[in-house]
Protein backbone atom coordinates (compact mmCIF):
# COMPACT_ATOMS: atom_id res chain seq x y z
CA UNK A 1 0.00 0.00 0.00
CA UNK A 2 2.85 2.28 0.75
CA UNK A 3 4.21 1.41 -2.52
CA UNK A 4 1.16 2.52 -4.12
CA UNK A 5 0.42 5.31 -2.43
CA UNK A 6 3.72 6.80 -3.30
CA UNK A 7 3.56 5.65 -6.96
CA UNK A 8 -0.26 7.23 -7.24
CA UNK A 9 1.17 10.79 -5.37
CA UNK A 10 3.93 11.40 -7.71
CA UNK A 11 1.43 10.76 -10.91
CA UNK A 12 -0.48 13.37 -8.98
CA UNK A 13 2.13 15.94 -8.57
CA UNK A 14 2.97 15.12 -12.92
CA UNK A 15 -0.78 15.64 -13.61
CA UNK A 16 -1.27 18.90 -11.22
CA UNK A 17 2.35 20.24 -12.64
CA UNK A 18 0.67 19.71 -16.62
CA UNK A 19 -2.21 21.68 -15.99
CA UNK A 20 -1.31 24.26 -14.52
CA UNK A 21 1.16 24.70 -16.82
CA UNK A 22 -0.97 24.61 -19.63
CA UNK A 23 -3.19 27.18 -17.57
CA UNK A 24 -0.23 29.87 -16.99
CA UNK A 25 0.92 29.55 -20.65
CA UNK A 26 -3.36 29.94 -21.90
CA UNK A 27 -3.19 32.53 -19.49
CA UNK A 28 -0.50 34.55 -20.88
CA UNK A 29 -2.30 34.21 -24.56
CA UNK A 30 -5.27 36.66 -23.02
CA UNK A 31 -5.21 39.97 -24.60
CA UNK A 32 -3.20 42.81 -22.44
CA UNK A 33 -6.16 44.86 -21.99
CA UNK A 34 -7.68 43.11 -19.22
CA UNK A 35 -4.59 43.79 -17.58
CA UNK A 36 -5.19 47.04 -17.01
CA UNK A 37 -9.01 48.77 -15.46
CA UNK A 38 -7.73 52.25 -17.18
CA UNK A 39 -6.20 50.66 -20.55
CA UNK A 40 -7.85 53.42 -22.56
CA UNK A 41 -6.47 56.40 -20.63
CA UNK A 42 -2.77 55.20 -20.87
CA UNK A 43 -0.04 56.09 -23.00
CA UNK A 44 2.52 53.22 -24.81
CA UNK A 45 5.21 53.63 -22.65
CA UNK A 46 2.71 53.44 -19.14
CA UNK A 47 1.37 50.16 -20.55
CA UNK A 48 4.66 48.82 -21.42
CA UNK A 49 6.12 49.83 -18.01
CA UNK A 50 3.51 48.11 -16.15
CA UNK A 51 3.79 45.16 -17.92
CA UNK A 52 7.56 45.15 -17.55
CA UNK A 53 6.98 45.65 -13.90
CA UNK A 54 4.21 42.43 -13.86
CA UNK A 55 6.98 40.58 -15.57
CA UNK A 56 4.98 39.67 -18.47
CA UNK A 57 7.17 41.06 -21.30
CA UNK A 58 9.67 38.18 -20.20
CA UNK A 59 9.60 35.48 -22.37
CA UNK A 60 7.00 32.72 -21.72
CA UNK A 61 10.03 29.83 -20.11
CA UNK A 62 11.03 32.91 -17.79
CA UNK A 63 7.48 33.55 -16.87
CA UNK A 64 6.73 30.09 -15.93
CA UNK A 65 9.96 29.59 -14.17
CA UNK A 66 9.52 32.40 -11.72
CA UNK A 67 5.94 31.62 -11.21
CA UNK A 68 7.04 27.92 -10.20
CA UNK A 69 10.18 29.64 -7.91
CA UNK A 70 7.23 31.40 -6.00
CA UNK A 71 4.96 28.60 -5.47
CA UNK A 72 7.62 26.77 -3.79
CA UNK A 73 7.98 29.70 -1.63
CA UNK A 74 4.77 29.45 -0.81
CA UNK A 75 3.65 32.53 -2.78
CA UNK A 76 0.89 33.11 -5.79
CA UNK A 77 1.71 36.39 -6.52
CA UNK A 78 -0.58 39.70 -5.41
CA UNK A 79 -3.84 40.44 -7.18
CA UNK A 80 -3.52 42.57 -10.03
CA UNK A 81 -7.50 43.67 -10.84
CA UNK A 82 -9.55 42.09 -8.32
CA UNK A 83 -7.92 44.21 -5.04
CA UNK A 84 -4.44 45.07 -6.84
CA UNK A 85 -1.17 44.29 -5.17
CA UNK A 86 -2.88 42.79 -2.21
CA UNK A 87 -1.44 38.98 -1.66
CA UNK A 88 -3.14 36.06 -3.53
CA UNK A 89 -3.02 33.95 -0.08
CA UNK A 90 -4.64 36.97 2.01
CA UNK A 91 -7.72 36.86 -0.54
CA UNK A 92 -8.38 33.42 -0.40
CA UNK A 93 -7.74 32.94 3.06
CA UNK A 94 -10.31 35.39 3.42
CA UNK A 95 -12.80 33.52 1.12
CA UNK A 96 -12.43 30.20 2.70
CA UNK A 97 -13.77 29.80 5.70
CA UNK A 98 -17.21 30.57 4.39
CA UNK A 99 -17.25 27.69 1.70
CA UNK A 100 -15.38 25.24 4.38
CA UNK A 101 -18.09 25.45 6.61
CA UNK A 102 -20.94 25.61 4.38
CA UNK A 103 -19.06 22.66 2.30
CA UNK A 104 -19.15 20.67 5.69
CA UNK A 105 -22.78 21.14 6.98
CA UNK A 106 -24.37 20.33 3.32
CA UNK A 107 -21.85 16.94 3.47
CA UNK A 108 -23.52 16.53 6.71
CA UNK A 109 -26.99 16.55 5.51
CA UNK A 110 -26.09 14.18 2.46
CA UNK A 111 -24.60 11.66 4.87
CA UNK A 112 -27.63 12.16 7.13
CA UNK A 113 -30.38 11.99 4.42
CA UNK A 114 -28.83 10.16 1.49
CA UNK A 115 -27.67 6.98 3.75
CA UNK A 116 -30.61 6.35 5.42
CA UNK A 117 -32.42 7.25 2.21
CA UNK A 118 -30.62 4.34 0.04
CA UNK A 119 -30.99 2.12 2.58
CA UNK A 120 -34.75 2.20 2.84
CA UNK A 121 -34.83 1.87 -0.70
CA UNK A 122 -33.09 -1.37 -0.66
CA UNK A 123 -34.76 -3.07 2.08
CA UNK A 124 -38.26 -2.26 0.56
CA UNK A 125 -37.69 -2.53 -2.74
CA UNK A 126 -40.05 -1.51 -5.48
CA UNK A 127 -41.86 -0.52 -1.78
CA UNK A 128 -42.76 3.26 -0.85
CA UNK A 129 -39.48 4.34 -0.02
CA UNK A 130 -37.76 2.94 -3.92
CA UNK A 131 -40.42 5.30 -5.60
CA UNK A 132 -40.15 7.76 -3.25
CA UNK A 133 -36.35 7.90 -3.75
CA UNK A 134 -36.56 6.83 -7.15
CA UNK A 135 -38.30 10.02 -7.97
CA UNK A 136 -36.05 12.42 -6.24
CA UNK A 137 -32.89 11.11 -7.82
CA UNK A 138 -34.35 11.08 -11.42
CA UNK A 139 -35.66 14.72 -10.70
CA UNK A 140 -32.13 15.67 -9.20
CA UNK A 141 -30.15 13.92 -11.73
CA UNK A 142 -32.35 15.00 -14.82
CA UNK A 143 -33.10 18.46 -14.36
CA UNK A 144 -30.13 21.13 -14.58
CA UNK A 145 -29.00 22.39 -11.31
CA UNK A 146 -29.36 25.98 -12.30
CA UNK A 147 -33.08 25.06 -12.72
CA UNK A 148 -33.72 23.37 -8.95
CA UNK A 149 -31.46 25.64 -7.20
CA UNK A 150 -33.32 28.58 -8.61
CA UNK A 151 -36.48 26.73 -7.88
CA UNK A 152 -35.50 26.55 -4.16
CA UNK A 153 -34.67 29.78 -3.74
CA UNK A 154 -37.94 31.13 -5.39
CA UNK A 155 -40.27 28.89 -3.81
CA UNK A 156 -38.86 28.29 -0.19
CA UNK A 157 -37.85 32.05 0.68
CA UNK A 158 -41.77 32.34 0.06
CA UNK A 159 -43.04 29.73 1.73
CA UNK A 160 -40.49 29.47 5.15
CA UNK A 161 -40.18 33.20 4.94
CA UNK A 162 -36.29 32.38 4.07
CA UNK A 163 -33.49 35.63 3.11
CA UNK A 164 -33.08 35.47 -0.34
CA UNK A 165 -29.21 36.73 0.42
CA UNK A 166 -26.77 35.11 2.41
CA UNK A 167 -25.19 37.14 5.64
CA UNK A 168 -22.67 34.90 7.59
CA UNK A 169 -23.81 36.58 10.80
CA UNK A 170 -27.25 35.51 10.10
CA UNK A 171 -27.55 31.73 10.72
CA UNK A 172 -30.61 31.19 8.87
CA UNK A 173 -29.78 32.94 5.61
CA UNK A 174 -27.49 29.69 5.80
CA UNK A 175 -30.21 27.29 5.45
CA UNK A 176 -31.28 27.17 1.53
CA UNK A 177 -27.59 27.57 0.06
CA UNK A 178 -26.37 24.92 2.57
CA UNK A 179 -29.49 22.71 1.70
CA UNK A 180 -29.38 23.12 -2.22
CA UNK A 181 -25.49 21.99 -1.85
CA UNK A 182 -26.04 19.28 0.09
CA UNK A 183 -29.25 18.04 -2.65
CA UNK A 184 -27.11 16.45 -5.44
CA UNK A 185 -24.81 14.39 -3.11
CA UNK A 186 -27.84 13.15 -1.44
CA UNK A 187 -29.37 11.72 -4.42
CA UNK A 188 -26.10 10.46 -5.29
CA UNK A 189 -25.30 8.42 -2.12
CA UNK A 190 -28.87 7.32 -2.27
CA UNK A 191 -28.45 5.63 -5.62
CA UNK A 192 -25.51 4.16 -5.36
CA UNK A 193 -26.18 3.02 -1.90
CA UNK A 194 -29.25 1.40 -3.20
CA UNK A 195 -27.42 -0.58 -5.98
CA UNK A 196 -24.92 -1.90 -3.71
CA UNK A 197 -27.25 -3.07 -0.69
CA UNK A 198 -29.37 -5.16 -3.28
CA UNK A 199 -26.10 -6.31 -5.10
CA UNK A 200 -25.28 -7.84 -1.37
CA UNK A 201 -28.65 -8.54 -1.22
CA UNK A 202 -28.20 -11.51 -3.84
CA UNK A 203 -25.55 -12.93 -2.97
CA UNK A 204 -25.21 -16.52 -1.73
CA UNK A 205 -23.71 -15.39 1.96
CA UNK A 206 -27.21 -13.67 2.79
CA UNK A 207 -29.37 -16.39 1.65
CA UNK A 208 -27.14 -19.05 3.98
CA UNK A 209 -27.60 -16.37 6.30
CA UNK A 210 -30.82 -15.82 6.54
CA UNK A 211 -31.51 -20.27 5.97
CA UNK A 212 -29.30 -20.18 9.06
CA UNK A 213 -32.03 -18.12 10.90
CA UNK A 214 -30.03 -14.92 11.41
CA UNK A 215 -32.00 -12.16 12.07
CA UNK A 216 -32.52 -9.47 9.40
CA UNK A 217 -31.84 -6.22 11.23
CA UNK A 218 -28.52 -7.94 12.20
CA UNK A 219 -27.99 -9.13 8.09
CA UNK A 220 -28.74 -5.89 7.05
CA UNK A 221 -26.63 -4.08 9.41
CA UNK A 222 -23.63 -6.22 10.08
CA UNK A 223 -23.33 -7.55 6.26
CA UNK A 224 -25.24 -5.64 3.63
CA UNK A 225 -24.40 -2.12 4.64
CA UNK A 226 -20.75 -2.53 5.87
CA UNK A 227 -19.90 -4.27 2.55
CA UNK A 228 -21.92 -2.11 0.57
CA UNK A 229 -20.49 1.29 2.04
CA UNK A 230 -17.44 0.31 0.89
CA UNK A 231 -16.91 1.02 -2.73
CA UNK A 232 -18.79 4.40 -1.94
CA UNK A 233 -16.07 5.34 0.56
CA UNK A 234 -13.59 5.46 -3.20
CA UNK A 235 -15.77 8.93 -4.05
CA UNK A 236 -16.47 10.17 -0.15
CA UNK A 237 -12.85 12.18 0.04
CA UNK A 238 -14.00 13.69 -3.89
CA UNK A 239 -17.49 14.87 -2.84
CA UNK A 240 -16.17 16.29 0.35
CA UNK A 241 -13.18 18.11 -1.00
CA UNK A 242 -15.14 19.36 -3.57
CA UNK A 243 -18.05 20.79 -1.96
CA UNK A 244 -15.36 22.84 0.76
CA UNK A 245 -13.96 24.32 -2.11
CA UNK A 246 -17.25 26.20 -2.61
CA UNK A 247 -19.86 25.86 -5.36
CA UNK A 248 -19.45 28.93 -8.11
CA UNK A 249 -23.87 28.74 -8.80
CA UNK A 250 -24.72 28.35 -5.35
CA UNK A 251 -22.19 31.42 -3.73
CA UNK A 252 -23.11 33.24 -7.01
CA UNK A 253 -26.89 32.57 -6.81
CA UNK A 254 -27.08 33.46 -3.04
CA UNK A 255 -24.13 36.12 -2.88
CA UNK A 256 -21.65 33.87 -1.11
CA UNK A 257 -18.30 35.76 0.11
CA UNK A 258 -17.04 32.30 -0.97
CA UNK A 259 -14.20 30.65 -3.37
CA UNK A 260 -17.03 29.78 -5.87
CA UNK A 261 -17.87 32.91 -6.57
CA UNK A 262 -14.54 34.50 -6.34
CA UNK A 263 -13.42 32.03 -9.35
CA UNK A 264 -16.06 33.99 -11.30
CA UNK A 265 -15.18 37.44 -10.32
CA UNK A 266 -11.44 36.96 -11.51
CA UNK A 267 -12.09 35.32 -14.39
CA UNK A 268 -14.46 38.08 -15.70
CA UNK A 269 -11.82 40.84 -14.53
CA UNK A 270 -9.34 38.34 -16.06
CA UNK A 271 -7.42 39.02 -12.64
CA UNK A 272 -4.61 36.08 -14.14
CA UNK A 273 -2.59 35.52 -10.56
CA UNK A 274 -6.12 34.56 -9.00
CA UNK A 275 -7.18 32.66 -11.70
CA UNK A 276 -4.16 30.90 -11.47
CA UNK A 277 -3.94 30.36 -7.57
CA UNK A 278 -7.77 29.39 -7.78
CA UNK A 279 -7.18 26.82 -10.69
CA UNK A 280 -4.34 25.51 -8.44
CA UNK A 281 -6.31 24.96 -5.70
CA UNK A 282 -9.36 23.40 -7.69
CA UNK A 283 -6.70 20.45 -9.59
CA UNK A 284 -5.58 20.21 -6.01
CA UNK A 285 -8.42 19.28 -4.45
CA UNK A 286 -9.50 17.21 -7.40
CA UNK A 287 -6.32 14.73 -7.20
CA UNK A 288 -6.09 14.81 -3.45
CA UNK A 289 -9.84 13.70 -3.15
CA UNK A 290 -9.11 10.39 -5.64
CA UNK A 291 -5.75 9.67 -4.14
CA UNK A 292 -7.44 9.40 -0.40
CA UNK A 293 -10.56 7.18 -1.85
CA UNK A 294 -8.27 4.79 -2.76
CA UNK A 295 -6.50 5.00 0.40
CA UNK A 296 -9.88 4.99 2.62
CA UNK A 297 -11.36 2.16 0.42
CA UNK A 298 -8.42 0.01 1.57
CA UNK A 299 -8.54 0.71 4.77
CA UNK A 300 -12.09 0.09 5.04
CA UNK A 301 -11.54 -3.51 3.13
CA UNK A 302 -7.86 -4.43 3.48
CA UNK A 303 -8.56 -7.15 1.18
CA UNK A 304 -8.43 -4.79 -1.85
CA UNK A 305 -5.28 -4.19 -3.59
CA UNK A 306 -4.09 -2.39 -6.09
CA UNK A 307 -1.57 -3.85 -6.91
CA UNK A 308 -0.98 -7.20 -9.10
CA UNK A 309 0.95 -10.14 -8.33
CA UNK A 310 3.49 -8.50 -10.95
CA UNK A 311 3.87 -5.78 -9.14
CA UNK A 312 1.72 -3.28 -11.82
CA UNK A 313 -1.45 -2.14 -10.60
Amino acid sequence: MLKYTAKRLAQSLITLFIIITIVFSLMRLMPIEGYFQNFDKLDKNQIRTALQSMGLLDPLPVQLKNFYIRLFHGSLGNSLIYRPNVPVMEIIASKAPVSVYMGLASMAIALLLGLPLGTAMARSKSGFWDKFGTAFIVFVTAVPAAVYYLLVQLYFTDWLGLPILFSAANPVSWILPTVSLSLGNIAYYAMWLRRYMVDELNKDYIRLARAKGVDSKSIMKNHVFRNAFVPMVQYLPTSLLYTIAGSIYIESLYSVPGMGGLLVNVIQRQDNNMVQALVLIYSAVGIAGLLLGDILMNLMDPRISFVKKGGAR
